[in-house]
């Protein structure tokens, strides 16, 4: 039998497949499929010295399936797939030999720069899902050019990762390598990621390293060693063990596990050229409460999240890594060489909840204006597109809590005064804001309810709320200069100008650093209406690049001696020397 060439998983060879898996408590390993009848033996691996079992199969084919049976040092035998498997019948079914050879049109690709992203976050199996059934990556493509022209060009996609079930957020990771067959596997994730980058978005990929499973989970016990009845080779088996969803924490501290997270990363930007990944919950990775007190620290852990961040960014830097570490920690998005975790930019949970808190309240004299300005203007790690700033994501709109426009108006969305006027005056502050922004699916047109992985957003509302959705589309043209008028909302310092505590009005000045316009935000965070509100410290060549009152968009706003007219939750946008 030849050589072992090193690589885990199933891989070409000069006649047929190499097959490897780490299983270093067997006592035997064998593989079988479709190549040998399934036979009930399967064909024997040989061992390497690392705990490593492999062997190569001459008349296997691409597209072939197999499973690896374990003969445990108890003689139990074990059949199991592919902990590496690229592709799966299933969750659990078998593991298919999948050869990477898909035509790429649209490669090589460059994301935007970082101070041009909008980022949208979509979970593929809501985002345009048919009548019967649940969305694939064939039906996503489908409203891509919908996207486009609200001016998107960096989509985030909840995990696609193998998942227990055809439905899910997909935060359940039952096979990391592999992607979800009900959503078209892994040529259907390749196909929509092509797609995106023809039509000139990036898209970054949702992982998950915090737990893994915790159903449908083969690599659970995988070679039959654990203890105290934890779950063996790939996880910790001791308090470590402990998450919220499980005892599955990957045990960070084992070289091979390090490896099988590593390489997991680097397969999705390498292979599947994904243009970044955000990791979950990183605080479960951190720490085993994620309470962040230092208590219960796993150091390793660090080292490991250093190791994927710069491994990644040295093969790719223009590819991003985000954090939903959710503590507004600068060392989470400082550079490695200054010890920290070296995340290109965090999930700003300075910036979501204050905002969230501030336009849900029913009256408006509630309101701190202070704390508004402070998450309007913060910059961590000395970099402005170190935050992800956002007031949806799928955890904002479940989980006990709504879309916001349902929180201000429950059950009355459609024809609420205030869930009209507050849902925009959102997207004013995301896409005006410091940092890099995100939007959440449907929110550009002012999706109800909440976020369940069962119902699809509905399209109809795009043209039944048009002005609304035209709203947004200008505002994210706006924040990418799409129109050459607006660069200083690409730049990375914010001034607050005007602070109106009594009357709940905030003004901030935005600028680049270049010879550009600045760009001017006032927003009313208050109910009341003022006829005559005088606008401080705005130049008088100020020019209206767009303002909402009452449910309409302008751009004809007319300053007389820097008087405006200030409806309840109203909000406008100038450029002016």
């Amino acid at each position: 039998m030849s050589s072992f060439n090193g690589l885990l998983g199933v891989s070409p060879v000069a006649k047929g497949y190499q097959f490897a898996v780490w299983a270093p408590n067997a006592k035997a390993v064998a593989v079988t499929g479709t190549f040998n009848g399934w036979n009930d033996n399967g064909t024997a691996l040989n061992a390497t010295d690392g705990g490593v079992w492999y062997g190569c199969i001459d008349n296997a084919e691409n597209g072939q399936e197999y499973k690896f049976i374990i003969t445990t040092r108890q003689d139990e035998r074990l059949v199991k797939n592919d902990p590496r498997a690229r592709r799966l019948t299933n969750s659990v079914g078998n593991s298919v030999i999948y050869d990477d050879d898909f035509p790429w049109e649209h490669s090589p690709f460059k994301a935007p720069p970082i101070h041009e992203r909008v980022i949208y976050e979509m979970h593929i199996g809501t985002f345009n899902k048919p009548k019967d059934g649940h969305g694939t990556f064939a039906t996503a493509i489908e409203k891509l050019p919908e996207l486009k022209k609200l001016g998107i060009n960096m989509i985030e996609l909840m995990p696609v990762n193998e998942f227990a079930g055809d439905i899910s957020w997909g935060y359940n990771p039952a096979y990391p390598y592999a992607v979800e067959e009900a959503y078209g596997g892994p040529d259907g994730l390749k196909e929509f990621i092509d797609a995106a980058h023809g039509l000139g978005m990036g898209v970054v990929l949702d992982v998950v390293y915090n737990h893994l499973g915790p159903s449908d989970l083969d690599i659970w016990q995988f070679d039959g060693w654990q203890e105290n009845d934890k779950g063996g080779i790939y996880f910790y088996n001791d308090y470590r063990s402990a998450t919220p969803w499980g005892d599955t924490r990957p045990d960070y501290g084992r070289q091979e596990v390090r490896d099988y997270l590593t390489d997991n990363a680097l397969m999705w930007v390498n292979e599947f050229h994904a243009d970044g990944l955000r990791m979950d919950m990183v605080p479960y990775m951190r720490s085993v409460s994620g309470a962040d007190n230092g208590e219960d620290d796993i150091p390793e852990a660090y080292d490991l999240i250093r190791t994927i961040n710069q491994q990644v960014h040295q093969a790719h830097p223009d590819k991003m890594t985000i954090a939903e570490d959710l503590h507004s920690h600068e060392y989470i998005t400082n550079p490695v060489e200054e010890g920290g975790c070296g995340y290109t930019s965090q999930w700003a949970a300075d910036f979501v909840h204050p905002i969230r808190d501030a336009l849900t309240k029913t009256e408006g004299s509630h309101v701190d204006l202070s704390t508004v300005a402070s998450s309007v203007t913060n910059v961590i790690s000395n970099n402005p597109f170190a935050r992800v700033v956002y007031t949806e994501s799928h955890d904002e709109v479940a989980n006990g809590q709504a879309r916001l426009v349902e929180e201000v108006a429950p059950g009355n969305v459609d024809d609420n005064y205030y869930a009209r006027q507050k849902g925009i005056l959102a997207g004013v502050l995301v896409l005006t804001s410091v940092g890099v922004p995100m939007l959440f699916q449907g929110q550009d047109f002012k999706e109800s309810g909440w976020f369940d992985d069962s119902h699809d957003i509905d399209w109809e509302r795009k043209e039944r709320f048009d002005e609304y959705a035209q709203a947004f589309a200008t505002l994210v043209a706006l924040r990418t200069n799409s129109n050459g008028n607006s660069a200083a909302l690409t730049g990375g310092t914010a001034e607050i100008i005007h602070q109106d505590d009594e009357h709940k009005v905030l003004g901030f000045k935005r600028t680049n650093g270049l010879d550009d316009k600045a760009v001017y935000v006032f927003i009313n965070l208050s109910g009341s209406d003022t006829e005559q509100y005088r606008l401080n410290n705005i130049p008088p060549d100020a020019q209206c690049l767009f303002g909402w009152q009452d449910g309409l968009t302008t751009d004809s706003v007319s300053l007389n001696d820097n008087m405006i007219h200030m409806t309840p939750y109203s909000a406008f946008i100038f450029s002016g020397s």
